[in-house]
């Protein structure tokens, strides 16, 4: 956990999000600022800045987020028509929480490419 991020921040209750979804390595809440109908960002518990910053170790965990975001598009009824992941990797690519995540949008339709 790192004492300055927010993320870390929600995982630990210091700051209250809505949860959709908790294992010991997983959390899943309703983005504060929805992009879609469907807006949930997926984040593993453990702090890892960037997917730069994934290692081998991380194979596993990363394995187990997409299969959560599977299960959360059905859950949250997208899976049939479809949805998209996005995972945006530092300041240019407009990562704002330096901290792995994952955004599932669905319930509307996306364009190509993303704007």
């Amino acid at each position: 956990m790192a004492a300055d991020c927010l993320f870390c921040r929600i995982i630990s209750q210091e700051i209250p999000s809505d949860i959709v979804y908790e294992d010991d390595a997983v959390l899943a809440f309703r983005d504060i600022n929805p992009q879609a109908p469907v807006h949930i960002l997926v984040i593993p518990k453990k702090h890892i800045p960037t997917i730069a910053d994934l290692e081998d170790v991380d194979k596993e965990l990363m394995g187990h987020i997409h299969l959560v975001i599977k299960k959360l598009a059905e859950q949250e009824g997208v899976a049939e028509e479809g949805y998209r992941v996005v995972v945006n990797c530092r300041e240019s690519a407009a990562q704002s929480v330096f901290h792995v995540h994952f955004h599932l949008l669905g319930g509307r339709s996306f364009g190509w490419p993303p704007g």
